[in-house]
Protein backbone atom coordinates (compact mmCIF):
# COMPACT_ATOMS: atom_id res chain seq x y z
CA UNK A 1 0.00 0.00 0.00
CA UNK A 2 2.80 2.44 0.88
CA UNK A 3 4.55 1.71 -2.44
CA UNK A 4 1.27 2.41 -4.25
CA UNK A 5 0.84 5.71 -2.41
CA UNK A 6 4.41 6.67 -3.30
CA UNK A 7 3.56 6.17 -6.97
CA UNK A 8 0.48 8.39 -6.57
CA UNK A 9 2.59 11.07 -4.82
CA UNK A 10 5.15 11.05 -7.63
CA UNK A 11 2.36 11.30 -10.20
CA UNK A 12 0.82 14.33 -8.48
CA UNK A 13 4.18 16.06 -8.17
CA UNK A 14 5.00 15.35 -11.81
CA UNK A 15 1.82 17.18 -12.82
CA UNK A 16 3.16 20.28 -11.10
CA UNK A 17 6.70 19.88 -12.49
CA UNK A 18 5.47 19.60 -16.08
CA UNK A 19 3.88 23.06 -15.84
CA UNK A 20 6.45 24.77 -13.64
CA UNK A 21 7.38 27.33 -16.29
CA UNK A 22 4.00 29.06 -16.21
CA UNK A 23 3.72 32.85 -16.53
CA UNK A 24 3.41 34.93 -13.37
CA UNK A 25 0.05 36.17 -12.17
CA UNK A 26 -1.28 38.73 -14.64
CA UNK A 27 -3.05 40.66 -11.90
CA UNK A 28 -2.73 40.92 -8.16
CA UNK A 29 -5.26 38.66 -6.40
CA UNK A 30 -7.74 40.23 -4.00
CA UNK A 31 -8.33 39.21 -0.41
CA UNK A 32 -11.86 38.01 0.40
CA UNK A 33 -13.63 37.53 3.73
CA UNK A 34 -16.77 35.44 4.13
CA UNK A 35 -18.36 33.12 6.68
CA UNK A 36 -21.37 32.62 8.90
CA UNK A 37 -22.70 32.47 12.45
CA UNK A 38 -25.39 30.16 13.77
CA UNK A 39 -27.33 29.57 16.98
CA UNK A 40 -30.37 27.48 17.83
CA UNK A 41 -33.06 26.42 20.28
CA UNK A 42 -33.74 22.70 20.66
CA UNK A 43 -36.29 20.76 22.73
CA UNK A 44 -36.78 17.01 23.13
CA UNK A 45 -40.46 16.18 22.61
CA UNK A 46 -40.44 12.46 23.47
CA UNK A 47 -38.09 9.53 24.02
CA UNK A 48 -35.52 11.55 25.95
CA UNK A 49 -35.13 14.54 28.21
CA UNK A 50 -34.23 18.21 28.26
CA UNK A 51 -32.19 17.62 31.43
CA UNK A 52 -29.69 14.76 31.11
CA UNK A 53 -28.26 15.10 34.63
CA UNK A 54 -29.81 11.75 35.53
CA UNK A 55 -28.29 9.97 32.54
CA UNK A 56 -31.31 10.17 30.26
CA UNK A 57 -30.84 10.65 26.52
CA UNK A 58 -30.43 14.27 25.49
CA UNK A 59 -30.07 13.83 21.71
CA UNK A 60 -29.41 11.28 18.98
CA UNK A 61 -25.74 10.36 18.63
CA UNK A 62 -25.20 12.56 15.59
CA UNK A 63 -22.94 15.59 15.36
CA UNK A 64 -23.91 19.20 16.09
CA UNK A 65 -27.35 20.52 17.16
CA UNK A 66 -27.13 18.09 20.09
CA UNK A 67 -27.89 20.35 23.07
CA UNK A 68 -31.22 21.50 24.50
CA UNK A 69 -32.49 24.97 25.25
CA UNK A 70 -30.75 27.91 23.60
CA UNK A 71 -27.34 26.85 22.30
CA UNK A 72 -24.51 28.02 20.08
CA UNK A 73 -23.30 26.65 16.78
CA UNK A 74 -20.17 28.42 15.57
CA UNK A 75 -18.72 31.60 14.17
CA UNK A 76 -17.06 30.75 10.86
CA UNK A 77 -14.62 33.21 9.28
CA UNK A 78 -13.11 32.33 5.90
CA UNK A 79 -10.23 34.40 4.57
CA UNK A 80 -9.11 33.65 1.04
CA UNK A 81 -7.11 34.91 -1.91
CA UNK A 82 -8.12 33.75 -5.39
CA UNK A 83 -5.55 34.54 -8.05
CA UNK A 84 -5.36 33.54 -11.69
CA UNK A 85 -2.90 30.76 -10.91
CA UNK A 86 -2.64 30.43 -7.14
CA UNK A 87 -4.61 31.09 -4.00
CA UNK A 88 -5.30 30.03 -0.44
CA UNK A 89 -8.12 29.49 2.04
CA UNK A 90 -7.90 29.96 5.81
CA UNK A 91 -11.21 28.75 7.27
CA UNK A 92 -11.49 29.37 11.03
CA UNK A 93 -14.33 28.10 13.23
CA UNK A 94 -15.05 29.22 16.79
CA UNK A 95 -17.63 27.65 19.09
CA UNK A 96 -19.03 24.19 19.91
CA UNK A 97 -19.75 23.18 16.30
CA UNK A 98 -16.24 24.12 15.22
CA UNK A 99 -14.62 22.35 18.17
CA UNK A 100 -16.57 19.16 17.46
CA UNK A 101 -15.56 19.31 13.79
CA UNK A 102 -11.83 19.43 14.60
CA UNK A 103 -11.99 16.83 17.36
CA UNK A 104 -8.49 15.38 16.78
CA UNK A 105 -6.68 18.72 16.96
CA UNK A 106 -3.65 18.48 19.23
CA UNK A 107 -3.22 22.15 20.16
CA UNK A 108 -5.55 24.97 21.18
CA UNK A 109 -4.63 27.05 18.13
CA UNK A 110 -5.21 24.24 15.63
CA UNK A 111 -8.60 23.45 17.18
CA UNK A 112 -10.06 26.52 15.44
CA UNK A 113 -8.75 25.56 11.98
CA UNK A 114 -11.57 24.09 9.92
CA UNK A 115 -9.62 24.30 6.65
CA UNK A 116 -6.19 25.65 5.74
CA UNK A 117 -4.86 25.04 2.24
CA UNK A 118 -3.14 26.56 -0.76
CA UNK A 119 -3.84 25.70 -4.38
CA UNK A 120 -2.21 26.06 -7.79
CA UNK A 121 -4.08 26.06 -11.09
CA UNK A 122 -1.39 24.19 -12.98
CA UNK A 123 -3.36 24.38 -16.21
CA UNK A 124 -6.93 24.96 -17.35
CA UNK A 125 -7.76 21.38 -16.39
CA UNK A 126 -5.52 20.57 -13.40
CA UNK A 127 -5.52 22.12 -9.90
CA UNK A 128 -3.20 20.99 -7.10
CA UNK A 129 -4.21 21.59 -3.47
CA UNK A 130 -2.09 21.01 -0.37
CA UNK A 131 -3.10 21.40 3.26
CA UNK A 132 -6.21 20.67 5.30
CA UNK A 133 -9.57 20.56 3.52
CA UNK A 134 -13.07 19.28 4.36
CA UNK A 135 -13.92 15.80 3.17
CA UNK A 136 -15.08 14.99 -0.33
CA UNK A 137 -17.18 12.06 0.94
CA UNK A 138 -20.84 12.40 1.82
CA UNK A 139 -23.67 14.75 1.02
CA UNK A 140 -23.46 17.04 4.04
CA UNK A 141 -20.74 19.44 5.21
CA UNK A 142 -19.57 21.07 8.44
CA UNK A 143 -20.82 24.60 7.72
CA UNK A 144 -24.59 25.00 8.25
CA UNK A 145 -24.71 27.26 5.18
CA UNK A 146 -23.92 24.22 3.01
CA UNK A 147 -26.68 22.01 4.41
CA UNK A 148 -30.43 22.25 4.01
CA UNK A 149 -31.25 20.48 7.29
CA UNK A 150 -29.73 21.99 10.41
CA UNK A 151 -29.18 18.73 12.28
CA UNK A 152 -26.88 16.24 10.57
CA UNK A 153 -27.17 12.62 9.47
CA UNK A 154 -25.52 9.56 11.02
CA UNK A 155 -23.52 8.94 7.84
CA UNK A 156 -22.03 12.42 7.99
CA UNK A 157 -21.47 12.31 11.74
CA UNK A 158 -19.49 9.07 11.67
CA UNK A 159 -17.77 9.54 8.33
CA UNK A 160 -14.69 11.70 7.85
CA UNK A 161 -14.90 15.44 8.51
CA UNK A 162 -11.58 16.63 7.10
CA UNK A 163 -8.34 15.48 5.49
CA UNK A 164 -4.79 16.80 5.35
CA UNK A 165 -2.74 15.97 2.29
CA UNK A 166 -2.14 16.64 -1.39
CA UNK A 167 -4.85 16.33 -4.03
CA UNK A 168 -5.18 16.91 -7.76
CA UNK A 169 -8.51 17.93 -9.32
CA UNK A 170 -8.64 17.12 -13.02
CA UNK A 171 -11.37 18.31 -15.42
CA UNK A 172 -12.21 15.74 -18.11
CA UNK A 173 -14.80 17.51 -20.23
CA UNK A 174 -18.19 16.66 -18.74
CA UNK A 175 -16.52 14.40 -16.16
CA UNK A 176 -14.11 15.14 -13.31
CA UNK A 177 -11.42 13.19 -11.45
CA UNK A 178 -9.77 13.81 -8.10
CA UNK A 179 -6.77 11.88 -6.74
CA UNK A 180 -5.26 12.41 -3.28
CA UNK A 181 -2.65 11.21 -0.80
CA UNK A 182 -3.88 11.82 2.74
CA UNK A 183 -2.97 11.56 6.41
CA UNK A 184 -5.17 9.25 8.48
CA UNK A 185 -8.74 10.58 8.50
CA UNK A 186 -9.31 13.70 10.66
CA UNK A 187 -5.60 13.85 11.66
CA UNK A 188 -5.49 17.47 10.57
CA UNK A 189 -2.42 18.81 12.43
CA UNK A 190 0.14 16.24 11.29
CA UNK A 191 0.53 12.53 10.61
CA UNK A 192 0.68 10.74 13.99
CA UNK A 193 1.31 7.22 12.65
CA UNK A 194 3.30 7.47 9.43
CA UNK A 195 0.46 5.75 7.55
CA UNK A 196 -1.22 7.27 4.50
CA UNK A 197 -4.50 6.79 2.68
CA UNK A 198 -5.44 7.08 -0.98
CA UNK A 199 -8.49 9.15 -1.93
CA UNK A 200 -10.32 9.35 -5.23
CA UNK A 201 -13.46 10.89 -6.68
CA UNK A 202 -15.05 10.44 -10.10
CA UNK A 203 -17.84 12.81 -11.09
CA UNK A 204 -20.28 12.87 -13.98
CA UNK A 205 -23.74 14.34 -14.53
CA UNK A 206 -24.30 15.52 -10.96
CA UNK A 207 -23.19 12.19 -9.43
CA UNK A 208 -19.92 11.52 -7.59
CA UNK A 209 -18.34 8.20 -6.64
CA UNK A 210 -15.92 8.71 -3.74
CA UNK A 211 -13.51 6.40 -1.98
CA UNK A 212 -10.85 6.31 0.72
CA UNK A 213 -8.49 3.33 0.84
CA UNK A 214 -5.77 2.44 3.34
CA UNK A 215 -4.06 -0.76 4.51
CA UNK A 216 -6.89 -1.88 6.78
CA UNK A 217 -9.86 0.32 5.86
CA UNK A 218 -11.99 1.46 2.97
CA UNK A 219 -15.06 3.62 2.50
CA UNK A 220 -17.01 3.83 -0.74
CA UNK A 221 -19.55 6.62 -1.06
CA UNK A 222 -22.00 7.82 -3.70
CA UNK A 223 -23.50 11.31 -3.72
CA UNK A 224 -25.78 12.80 -6.35
CA UNK A 225 -28.25 15.63 -6.81
CA UNK A 226 -30.67 16.70 -9.52
CA UNK A 227 -33.18 19.49 -10.11
CA UNK A 228 -36.30 17.50 -11.01
CA UNK A 229 -38.18 20.71 -11.81
CA UNK A 230 -37.55 24.42 -11.28
CA UNK A 231 -38.91 23.99 -7.74
CA UNK A 232 -38.09 20.38 -6.74
CA UNK A 233 -34.63 19.04 -5.91
CA UNK A 234 -33.61 15.45 -5.12
CA UNK A 235 -30.36 14.45 -3.42
CA UNK A 236 -29.00 10.96 -2.77
CA UNK A 237 -26.24 9.59 -0.53
CA UNK A 238 -25.22 5.95 0.00
CA UNK A 239 -22.09 4.71 1.74
CA UNK A 240 -20.26 1.65 3.05
CA UNK A 241 -17.35 1.85 5.51
CA UNK A 242 -15.51 -1.38 6.33
CA UNK A 243 -16.27 -2.72 9.83
CA UNK A 244 -17.99 0.60 10.64
CA UNK A 245 -21.36 1.29 9.04
CA UNK A 246 -23.64 1.13 6.02
CA UNK A 247 -26.19 3.80 5.20
CA UNK A 248 -28.36 5.54 2.64
CA UNK A 249 -30.35 8.78 2.57
CA UNK A 250 -32.71 10.74 0.33
CA UNK A 251 -33.02 14.53 0.40
CA UNK A 252 -36.16 16.04 -1.17
CA UNK A 253 -36.74 19.79 -1.22
CA UNK A 254 -39.43 22.03 -2.69
CA UNK A 255 -39.13 25.80 -3.18
CA UNK A 256 -42.44 27.61 -2.78
CA UNK A 257 -40.91 31.05 -3.38
CA UNK A 258 -37.52 32.72 -3.53
CA UNK A 259 -37.60 33.05 0.26
CA UNK A 260 -39.38 29.92 1.49
CA UNK A 261 -38.86 26.20 0.96
CA UNK A 262 -39.44 22.90 2.75
CA UNK A 263 -37.49 19.67 2.63
CA UNK A 264 -37.26 16.23 4.17
CA UNK A 265 -34.31 13.92 4.79
CA UNK A 266 -34.90 10.22 5.25
CA UNK A 267 -31.93 8.12 6.36
CA UNK A 268 -31.27 4.43 7.08
CA UNK A 269 -28.11 3.68 9.07
CA UNK A 270 -26.74 0.32 10.29
CA UNK A 271 -23.97 0.20 12.88
CA UNK A 272 -21.36 -2.43 12.00
CA UNK A 273 -18.77 -1.46 14.59
CA UNK A 274 -18.47 2.34 14.60
CA UNK A 275 -20.29 2.69 17.95
CA UNK A 276 -22.98 5.16 16.89
CA UNK A 277 -25.70 2.90 18.27
CA UNK A 278 -25.67 -0.75 19.38
CA UNK A 279 -23.66 -3.20 17.27
CA UNK A 280 -25.58 -4.69 14.31
CA UNK A 281 -28.63 -2.54 15.07
CA UNK A 282 -30.07 0.14 12.80
CA UNK A 283 -31.82 3.48 12.97
CA UNK A 284 -34.16 5.35 10.63
CA UNK A 285 -34.31 9.12 11.05
CA UNK A 286 -36.75 11.48 9.37
CA UNK A 287 -36.06 15.21 9.43
CA UNK A 288 -38.54 17.79 8.16
CA UNK A 289 -37.08 21.30 7.78
CA UNK A 290 -38.20 24.64 6.43
CA UNK A 291 -35.87 27.39 5.22
CA UNK A 292 -37.10 30.98 5.42
CA UNK A 293 -34.70 33.67 4.23
CA UNK A 294 -34.69 37.28 5.37
CA UNK A 295 -31.82 38.79 3.47
CA UNK A 296 -28.65 36.98 4.56
CA UNK A 297 -30.42 35.39 7.55
CA UNK A 298 -31.97 31.91 7.18
CA UNK A 299 -34.43 30.72 9.82
CA UNK A 300 -34.73 26.91 10.02
CA UNK A 301 -37.56 25.33 12.03
CA UNK A 302 -37.03 21.57 12.10
CA UNK A 303 -38.82 18.48 13.39
CA UNK A 304 -36.83 15.24 13.68
CA UNK A 305 -37.64 11.70 14.78
CA UNK A 306 -35.05 8.92 15.24
CA UNK A 307 -36.40 5.35 15.31
CA UNK A 308 -34.07 2.60 16.59
CA UNK A 309 -34.44 -1.11 15.95
CA UNK A 310 -34.11 -1.69 19.72
CA UNK A 311 -34.85 0.09 23.00
CA UNK A 312 -31.88 2.43 23.11
CA UNK A 313 -32.98 5.90 24.17
CA UNK A 314 -33.23 6.50 27.93
CA UNK A 315 -36.57 8.26 28.31
CA UNK A 316 -36.45 8.57 32.09
CA UNK A 317 -34.10 7.47 34.84
CA UNK A 318 -34.07 7.47 38.63
CA UNK A 319 -30.44 8.51 38.59
CA UNK A 320 -27.03 6.93 38.99
CA UNK A 321 -25.74 4.30 41.39
CA UNK A 322 -22.34 5.59 42.51
CA UNK A 323 -21.38 2.56 44.61
CA UNK A 324 -18.60 2.12 42.06
CA UNK A 325 -17.43 5.71 41.60
CA UNK A 326 -15.42 4.93 38.47
CA UNK A 327 -18.30 3.11 36.76
CA UNK A 328 -21.65 4.56 37.86
CA UNK A 329 -24.64 2.70 36.49
CA UNK A 330 -28.15 3.75 35.55
CA UNK A 331 -30.93 2.98 38.00
CA UNK A 332 -34.31 1.81 36.67
CA UNK A 333 -34.10 3.46 33.24
CA UNK A 334 -37.21 3.71 31.08
CA UNK A 335 -36.11 2.86 27.55
CA UNK A 336 -37.60 3.97 24.25
CA UNK A 337 -37.09 2.98 20.61
CA UNK A 338 -37.69 6.50 19.30
CA UNK A 339 -36.82 10.10 20.08
CA UNK A 340 -38.49 13.18 18.62
CA UNK A 341 -37.22 16.73 18.90
CA UNK A 342 -37.84 20.25 17.62
CA UNK A 343 -35.12 22.72 16.63
CA UNK A 344 -35.31 26.37 15.63
CA UNK A 345 -32.04 27.59 14.14
CA UNK A 346 -30.80 30.92 12.82
CA UNK A 347 -27.94 30.98 10.31
CA UNK A 348 -26.47 34.26 9.06
CA UNK A 349 -24.09 34.14 6.09
CA UNK A 350 -21.80 37.00 5.08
Amino acid sequence: MKKFLSIIMVTLLSLSYSAFAQEEESSKPELSISGSIDAYYRAVLSGGTNDASDGSSLAPSTSFANQTGFALGMANVIVGMDGEKTGFVADLAFGPRGTDAVFLATTASSSIVNQLYAYWNVSETVTLTVGNFNTFLGYEVISPTGNYNYSTSYMFSFGPFSHTGLKADIALGEASLMLAVLNPTDATDFNPTGDYAFGAQVGYGGAYLNTILSDDFYQVDLTAGWDLTDAIYLGVNATKAKDSFTGAALYLQNSFSDDFSMGIRGEYFKDEGVGAIAMDENVIDLTLSANYSVGALTIIPEFRIDMLSYDGFIDDNDGFDFSDEENPIWVNPTLSKSMSSFTLAAVYAF
